[in-house]
């Protein structure tokens, strides 16, 4: 792919994150307000952060709900769209394991009925890498 399709690709990611972060959802939000600023474990998070690859042979990119780059940990939210997508959730959770990130997936009421179960399950990951 040319420099300039990998500055369009770039600037299409761009615009993707910023409208996803705009219209964050209810568990989103929850998780992003205990994560944010270092806040949780010291560790840096992004939001809605593109990953680029081209595993597949073309130069594309997924969008991590939340990323720790230090840690190679991604954090996914599944909400009712995920129900129906399960099949191309796991071959991304496949495609992002080999570029050797880890994915933990939970789904939208997990963070809004039971949010320190959820940061219990984090802060283990991040205790069993040490």
């Amino acid at each position: 792919m040319s420099l300039n399709n990998k500055h369009k690709l770039s600037q299409v990611a761009k615009v993707v994150c910023r409208e996803l972060r705009t219209n964050s959802t209810e568990a989103e939000r929850l998780l992003w307000e205990k994560v944010r600023n270092k806040k949780f474990l010291g560790k840096k998070f992004y939001r809605q952060y593109p990953i680029f690859h081209d595993i597949t042979g073309k130069e594309t990119f997924f969008i991590a709900d939340f990323y720790c780059f230090s840690d190679e940990l991604i954090i996914e939210l599944d909400g009712k769209y995920h129900e129906h997508r399960l099949k191309e959730d796991a071959e991304r959770t496949k495609i992002l394991n080999h570029l050797g990130l880890k994915v933990l997936r939970f789904n939208n009421e997990e963070i809004v009925n039971n949010l320190e179960s959820v940061m219990l399950e984090i802060k283990k990951y991040f205790e069993e890498k040490r």
